[in-house]
Parts: structure tokens; sequence; C-alpha cells
């Protein structure tokens, strides 16, 4: 979800070095009496780990929308018993969100509606557009009007501005001129349409819930509603319901799918279930390959909570160390305006990390983290683990080194502010002031997948936040480069001249 750079900036700590996935969506079609708006909230509500700053939902009643978009937590937002009675329907859907440089503000959250001539339309929008600015210029130079700076807004713009007949033609003219990572869900008066990218890197399940359809970005959102699993969307598919029931569209070149590693590795929550893996048992064998790659000799195995915990496990399992809960993790730190004040901020890991001293003091610690971004974050619990009396610590990263930024939803920094883009793994293990520093290999990340390995000439998932490796061009970036580098041609010209 791409937005321009302008308006407030997001409430962040600027030393918070912890990946953000911007969305996650959930929509119903064919809910009992007016339940539809209830069930998206409870949806959403399993979903908030994808998104805690601001959430929305649209329903559908009697060829009506219902929209409520609003800053802060799903529950705080849509808990109230009259929602039903506020947001009628028996279809909704619901968006949940980051924001990134765009900004927190009202107007960019979703789900997005426009009226069309065919009627009013809701879309819900998980992933980023790698030619959103393209078609941005694009658009305002044929005299298009944007209220929102959200690449989700473009896809309306296309939609509109498509000359088929029909809604859901419209909609797959317009998913042919995008391109990225995404997971669409949209409700018009008479239909739910999902969409999932040509390669399938943003996740997005389908599932039943006694007559009614659900469409979610993750299996969790399902077991949340009741709702039973019925598959996921295929890459490039497009889903449409209606009273006539389901039907799936393939409107584009087939193409192999290549979803995003980092599913596994961090977004999905541990009970997920994302292309037929259980995104828990991945992360358990991710830390046993952590253990095999990286094993040394210690006494306890400390994750760093919570998506630390099930690496952490399968490494004490594979190492036969005992597993502890060295860092008590914080749960009440939600609200993205409870900040602390730039003179505690030093003490600010303490808010959300808190070591536990009777079994950090003494030991060996091997500790287990799902990544290392900046290394701000791992620094200050290193030494946090330190001050607590720990005689080592040797830190593990349940995945490869992140060398490349990326653009398909992941808030990621620049590449010049990733510690292993611009650092020897030694420089690394001073910086963060531990005994010894190790990663998974990204064959190893693969092994835990259940693949042999990384197919170098046909990479079976998304992955280059460690490779280099993007699945598509990447258009904005393209003439962002290609501008600086007219911007510097010219600087040369005068020089010289």
């Amino acid at each position: 979800m791409t937005a321009l750079p302008s308006g407030p900036v997001p409430h962040r700590d600027p030393d918070d070095d912890t990946l953000r996935l911007e969305c996650g969506v959930c929509g119903v079609w064919g809910a009992t009496a007016d339940e539809a708006s209830s069930i998206v909230a409870l949806g959403l509500h399993a979903l908030q780990h994808r998104g805690q700053e601001a959430c929305g939902i649209a329903s559908v009643a009697d060829e009506r929308f219902h929209t409520e978009r609003h800053m802060g937590l799903v529950g705080e937002a849509f808990g109230g018993s009259d929602l039903s009675k506020r947001m009628p329907g028996t279809a909704a859907v619901g968006h949940t969100r980051y924001s990134t440089a765009g900004g927190s503000f009202l107007r960019n959250i979703q789900p997005m509606f426009a009226d069309l001539d065919s009627g009013g339309i809701a879309l819900a929008h998980n992933g980023n557009l790698t030619n959103f600015l393209q078609l941005r210029n694009q658009l305002v130079g044929e005299g298009a009007i944007f209220q929102s700076t959200s690449d989700s807004e473009v896809i309306l713009h296309l939609i509109a501005r498509s000359r088929r007949a029909k809604t859901v033609d419209r909609f797959i003219d317009a998913l042919s001129r995008i391109e990225g990572g995404y997971a669409l869900v949209a409700q018009t008066r008479h239909k739910m349409i999902g969409a999932r990218d040509p390669l399938g890197i943003r996740p997005l399940v389908l599932g039943r819930l006694g007559e009614a359809w659900v469409l979610a970005s993750e299996t969790c959102a399902l077991d949340m509603i009741g709702a039973t699993f019925e598959r996921d969307v295929e890459n490039g598919e497009v889903i449409v319901v209606d009273r006539q029931g389901l039907r799936s569209i393939k409107p584009f070149p087939e193409r192999t799918a290549r979803p995003c590693l980092f599913e596994y590795v961090y977004f999905s929550r541990p009970d997920s279930v994302v292309n037929g893996r259980s995104v828990y048992e991945v992360r358990k064998a991710m830390g046993r390959g952590l253990a095999q790659e990286h094993g040394v000799e210690a006494d306890i195995v400390v994750p760093v909570p919570d998506s630390g915990v099930p690496a952490a496990l399968g490494y004490a399992q594979e190492s036969g160390l005992p597993f502890e809960m060295g860092i008590i993790r914080s749960h009440y730190l939600g609200r993205t305006f409870i900040q602390p004040s730039q003179g505690a901020r030093q003490l600010g890991v303490r808010m959300k990390h808190s070591p536990n001293k009777s079994a950090l003091a003494g030991k060996r610690v091997v500790l287990i983290d799902d990544s290392i971004v900046r290394g701000t974050t791992s620094l200050k619990l290193v030494r946090a683990v330190r001050a607590a009396g720990a005689a080592e610590v040797h830190l593990r990263s349940a995945s490869p080194q992140i060398l490349y930024p990326d653009f398909y939803g992941i808030d990621m920094p620049d590449r010049d502010q990733l510690m292993a883009a611009n650092l020897s793994l030694e420089e690394m293990r001073e910086k963060l002031e531990v005994d010894t520093l190790g990663f998974l290999s990204i064959d190893g990340l693969y092994r835990a997948m259940g693949e042999p390995g990384r197919n170098n000439a046909a990479p079976q998932f998304t992955d280059h936040y460690f490779t280099g490796d993007y699945p598509t061009r990447l258009i904005d970036r393209e003439m962002e480069e290609g501008g600086r580098d007219v911007v510097s041609r010219q600087l040369s010209l005068l020089v010289s001249a």
C-alpha cells in the first residue's frame, strides 16, 4: 500500500527497527441478517498484527453502502454491540493498516469507496504497486482528481476509467495495468471480488461460514469467526461471489507462484497456514536449521518474544539445550500515541522487553530473533541481557541477512540503513556486542520450507530482501533512479562548463 511522501509522518520511534507489513484484509458475502460487519470486525481483530494504526469497514445493505474508518485498534473502533445497526448488511469488507511515508490521516484509511456509473465499490488492498507513481502521474495528467496519497486509489481510478461494460471486466482491466504484490477484496452492490497478484506474493485465503463466503489475508481470521478454510486464492486468480455462487477467473498468462518468505519468517501469525504450510512448524524448522548451521556451547536458549519463540523452540530441540523465557514482553503498547519522551528513549526497550534475571544470571545464552534489520533493537536487547547477568550472549537470526529493501508491502529501511548490507559479519558482531553471531543460510531457510534448497534458476519464493532477486519490474524505482541520473548528468555538464 504505497503512499506519497506528504502529510504527517507516522508515529514511529526512530530507534525502532521492527519490520511492518502494512495491511490485512477481510471480506464476507452472504452473511445472515445484518451480521456481515460484525463478522468482518472479528476477522480484522485476528489480523491486527498486520496493522495496528487504523482500520475501516464498508457494508452493503439494500444496495446502499455504510462505511466507517477510524484511527486506532479494531476493538476500539468496532467493538460496540450496535455495530450491526450502524453498519447493516449481509456483505462487508474491512481493512487494518499501518501507514508508511504517506502519513497517518483519515483519508488514507481503507476500504476506499467510490461511486461509479455502475454503482458504488469499496476496495481493501494489502501490498504495494511498483508502478504506482507512473500510473498516478498518467491519471493526473488525464484530469483525475485524487483524494488520498495511497496507491489503492489508483486502482479505483483505473476501474472507473475502464471502457469495459461489466464491473468484473473493468476490475480485471485495472489489474492488467498494475505491477507489484497485492491481495485485493472489493465489494459492489451485488458482488464480492477478490484477487491475488500473478506471483502470489501477498497471501489471500477463501473460507466458508455456513452459506457465506469469506476472503481474508490469513487463515487465523477464518478461525476467529468460525469459518472453514476452503483453499488459498491462487496466484493471478480473480474470485467473484454473487447470488449465483462463486466462480474463479484466470485472466492472465499462467506464472509460477513466488509467495513472500517473510510471511513465514515474521508477518503471519504462527497459528496461520499460508500456502499450505503451517507458519508455526516452518519457524520451528528454521530454528532447527539454525542450530545445525550455528551451534555453540551454551547453557540456555532464549527467544526474543513473540516472533522468535517458535524458532527458539526448534533450536532448543535440535541442540538439546534448555528453552527459557529469559525476556518477558509487555503486551500493552498497542496505542500508537503512547511514546516515550526523548529523555526516556534509552529506557524504551524495557517498555516492550524486560530481561528475566532469574533465568539469565550466570548463563551462556543463545538469543534467537526472527531477523536483524538495523540492529538498534538487537543491541538494546543484548545490553539488557548482559545487564541481567548473562555470562555470554550468542545472537542467532532465524532468517538470512537482510541485504535489500522491499517494494511489495513491507515497511523496510533503505539499503544504506540495513546493517547486513553495510557491515561484515565480524563488524556486525562487534557492533552488536555479542560473543558470536550467526544467520540462517538462504538454503537453510528453503529447507525449512520443505525444499531441498534455493533453485537459483527458478526461485520458489520471493526472497529479494536476502538475494536482490526482485520478481517484478520496479518501475517507480527505475523512474526515480533515472531522474537522479539525469540530475547528476546535468550537474556534471554545468561543472565542466
